[in-house]
């Protein structure tokens, strides 16, 4: 009898924490549904802090010295991974929303809630694939030289954006 109370004791906690973090992703969904992927906002390692490196070195493509087919390349790589990010940010955002819907019934349906959690993730997981794929692309079209340049773009800002805010660098 004591090892059922525990258990049960233990579910009821976990399911408590489960809804009460469940209710941060329905927050994350309504605050940015419509943000960009790809944005400065998104934080991927690499020293660039998930800049959108391609965006940087075409607004520097004169800095950097691209020829014109480089420049046609970086904006093709850039629509292509636009084109294949959307529907997947959608499909995130809709699937955000109904974990929320469901963490909010009583009692939730934890079974449904852990499997929209999974898709979630998945969808997280191809989007974060698509962007090191997009970057790693986009790498491979400039040279050493040019790589080493937009690194040097990319700290300035990264530093003239901290002083703005009154951070240290």
């Amino acid at each position: 009898m004591n090892k059922l109370h525990k258990t049960v004791i233990g579910g009821a906690i976990l399911a408590l924490a489960a809804l009460g973090m469940l209710n941060l992703p329905a927050l994350m969904a309504q605050e940015g549904a419509r943000k960009r992927p790809f944005a400065h906002g998104d934080r991927m390692a690499g020293g660039f802090s998930g800049a959108p490196l391609i965006t940087i070195a075409l607004n520097h493509k004169n800095d950097l010295n691209l020829t014109s087919e480089q420049v046609a390349h970086l904006e093709k790589i850039r629509s292509h991974y636009q084109s294949q990010v959307g529907p997947i940010q959608e499909q995130l955002t809709a699937v955000e929303k109904e974990i929320a819907a469901l963490a909010q019934q009583k009692p939730a349906d934890l079974v449904q809630i852990k499997t929209k959690l999974q898709d979630a993730e998945k969808a997280r997981s191809e989007l974060r694939y698509l962007r090191l794929e997009a970057l790693e692309n986009g790498r491979s079209v400039l040279t050493t030289e040019q790589q080493d340049q937009l690194k040097t773009l990319v700290r300035s800002r990264h530093e003239h954006f901290r002083k703005q805010r009154g951070q240290p660098s």
